[in-house]
């Protein structure tokens, strides 16, 4: 059930085209396969993991790093959005307003999910950021919908089935759909969730492109199942893992 990044490049994704960052993205995908920037209809930038608090970790130099890099690429390339998608904190809630201060320093719009170590209930989770624990957005003929895989208690938890059900019937006629979720809802990593109801919505909803992910720092790369995309984006910061590599996406004009 594993695709290689060059694989993925090749399969019959025709409006979509990924390019991530790092020595392993680099040998996959070069400079000169990506579309030029007059040709790009809508990029947008995903980092998870930055675990900001972690004692004994760099969290504020690659936080700082992190931001600094999504600005650069609003001003050279193009962005126009990011989502971080999940474990902003380290179980602490005491860095939940220090965090978003720094996400603040990013000057395009970004969106935000909860991940296990953001054991925050939902209410003080949405009066910090603004944004329920689960919703969607969209951006033209494209449908973005953000899901929670955890709570309180930092448990590893499979989507609402109802609310997936419902967002992924609204979205149904959008022509393309992204999902975003912190805990992917396949057992092929050590932190994956067994959700087959979920995994079956999205093997039978036409228009999903890609599922993204983060929680599995030494995971960085993409599984395909039933003919969908599982993106994962390993961590910023963090005690473990491998070497950060987030993920681009960007459209082409055309068909």
């Amino acid at each position: 059930m594993g695709v290689s990044r060059k694989e993925f490049l090749q399969l019959s994704l025709k409006s979509a085209f990924v390019f991530g960052l790092g020595s392993g993205w680099q040998a996959c995908a070069s400079v000169a396969e990506l579309p030029v920037r007059t040709d790009v209809q809508l990029r947008f930038a995903m980092a998870s993991d930055g675990h900001y608090g972690q004692p004994e970790t760099e969290y504020e130099k690659y936080h700082d790093k992190m931001v600094e890099w999504f600005n650069t690429e609003l001003h050279g390339r193009g962005l126009d959005f990011a989502v971080i998608n999940g474990d902003l904190i380290n179980n602490v809630d005491y860095f939940l307003p220090q965090v978003k201060a720094k996400w603040d320093k990013l000057k395009m719009p970004y969106y935000v999910s909860r991940g296990n170590h953001d054991t925050v209930n939902g209410r003080i989770w949405e009066s910090v950021w603004k944004m329920p624990l689960q919703y969607s957005f969209e951006k033209g003929d494209t449908g973005f919908i953000v899901l929670d895989t955890s709570n309180e208690a930092g448990e590893y938890l499979c989507p609402e089935f109802n609310y997936t059900k419902d967002q992924l019937a609204q979205y149904s006629s959008k022509k393309h759909l992204f999902v975003f979720m912190h805990i992917t809802p396949y057992k092929w990593t050590n932190g994956g969730v067994h959700c087959p109801k979920i995994m079956d919505l999205f093997a039978k909803q036409a228009n999903l492109k890609a599922i993204f992910h983060g929680h599995d720092h030494d995971e960085d790369g993409v599984k395909k199942s039933d003919g969908k995309l599982y993106f994962f984006d390993a961590h910023i910061a963090g005690s473990w893992g491998t070497e950060y590599a987030m993920e681009l996406v960007q459209y082409r004009n055309g068909p």
